[in-house]
């Protein structure tokens, strides 16, 4: 675990940054003596293209944290735009969340979600303690993508990925 100094900004204010990020909805899933288990993640990100690796971060008080913690194997499932309710179910704390939700496993176990625009399966190389949260660092496996547009997140409130519109260009004065 890393020794941090004290904090010098509130949780408040730090809640408040979170907000500001625009992130995808991940749901990200694996099994417990073969029961799956999943929850909604927005901290996934890319690590590298060779090998290809990512990260999960997931907070120890979630019930699927343990089962994470001794998976050889995890699920990543980047939600389309039409799956808020999907988001909705792995966000809260319900017994079984893939009672109502179509799914299937990925070659190593993974649950996958049906209809997520895109899904990875990874085995986890590392796990790291920081505090509240366990980040997983795992090399992909397996992955499908389709055209479908990702549900998106920002400030408490989700939205079509398919919504988005590019931010103009800052104009460049040459010099001369």
């Amino acid at each position: 675990m890393i020794t941090q100094p004290a904090p010098t900004v509130d949780d408040a204010t730090m809640r408040g940054v979170h907000r500001t990020f625009v992130t995808g909805v991940t749901v990200v899933t694996t099994t417990d003596q073969d029961t799956p288990k999943g929850l909604a993640v927005n901290a996934f990100t890319s690590i590298s293209l060779e090998p290809p690796l990512v990260m999960v971060c997931v907070q120890q008080s979630s019930a699927t944290h343990d089962p994470l913690l001794h998976s050889t194997h995890l699920g990543i499932n980047i939600l389309a735009a039409d799956q808020r309710s999907t988001a909705a179910v792995f966000a809260s704390k319900g017994a079984d969340k893939f009672a109502t939700i179509a799914w299937e496993r990925a070659e190593h176990g993974s649950p996958v979600l049906t209809g997520a625009c895109a899904w990875m399966e990874a085995e986890v190389c590392e796990r790291l303690d920081f505090g509240t949260h366990t980040a997983f660092i795992a090399q992909v496996v397996g992955a499908v993508y389709s055209d479908r547009p990702a549900l998106v997140y920002r400030a408490g409130e989700f939205f079509d990925g398919s919504d988005l519109s590019c931010a103009p260009l800052p104009s460049v004065r040459s010099e001369q």
